[in-house]
């Protein structure tokens, strides 16, 4: 077993078996998701299953039962619960990426979140500069100003930058931007918390969000689709520094063991 919650009990080889069945559901989409079971091959049967973690099959069944609606694995009959290929995965569900955790490195999908905020975000903060009310702007500017406040609080200051985006977004008044933003929440939060946990002087952050807020209140849309281009790419700097930490951390951790 990957991983799970500590419950104070070890199954009879040892491992520690979570008695809950979101323990087991995470548990077991962990061990999915980082290839311990590639796509197109068979988890172990209910019945293995459920000695594995020390709990009932019934336990066992609602835990996967989530794993399919979630795209990960689908029950057939005469051959029982299969992987699912990558591409049926609900990649961007907040469960999925919690149960991802450092993973998402390896599954590159923070550098996928990037590449699509390089394509939305400088677009949506030019029309934001052209469309946004000043109480949108007031509001953006309240968000940097926390951000600005929070910056030696690294949980503080990535929940104001979270808004600030989500503000963003909002004030382009472009529905179909708005209904993508909404999808790609929670791989943003993900990626926002990743970048801004890397780095110890976050300067540079409330400065670049600055002056998208001033480039905003110019209604300058090219100087506010330049600041947003800005802020992506020092971003993405940060979470190379994360990935490669990530990587040399496992490596250490390979070598312990």
């Amino acid at each position: 077993m990957r991983s799970a919650q500590n419950t104070g009990e070890t199954s009879a080889s040892g491992t520690q078996r979570p008695r809950v069945m979101p323990d087991v559901t995470r548990a077991l989409a962990e061990e999915v998701l980082s290839g311990k079971y590639p796509p197109g091959t068979a988890l172990p049967t209910e019945n293995e299953l459920g000695t594995t973690y020390g709990v009932s099959r019934t336990v066992i069944r609602e835990a996967i039962k989530v794993l399919a609606a979630k795209g990960l694995v689908v029950t057939r009959s005469r051959v029982g619960t299969v992987v699912c290929d990558p591409d049926n995965w609900s990649l961007l569900d907040p469960q999925v990426i919690s149960w991802h955790g450092p993973g998402l490195f390896d599954a590159n999908l923070l550098g996928a979140v990037l590449e699509t905020r390089r394509v939305l975000e400088p677009l949506a903060a030019s029309l934001a500069a052209e469309r946004a009310t000043l109480r949108e702007i007031a509001d953006l500017d309240g968000a940097w100003q926390l951000m600005k406040e929070a910056s030696e609080d690294v949980e503080k200051f990535s929940a104001a930058d979270v808004e600030f985006h989500r503000i963003l977004y909002r004030a382009s008044h472009n529905p179909v931007l708005r209904q993508i933003s909404s999808l790609i929440d929670a791989a943003l939060t993900y990626s926002f918390e990743t970048s801004n946990k890397t780095v110890f002087n976050r300067d540079d952050a409330v400065r670049c969000h600055h002056a998208l807020v001033e480039a905003l209140r110019m209604r300058d849309a090219d100087g506010a689709g330049a600041a947003a281009s800005k802020l992506i790419e020092q971003a993405a700097h940060d979470i190379d520094l994360a990935g490669r930490k990530a990587k040399n951390s496992k490596g250490e951790n390979k070598r312990s063991d």
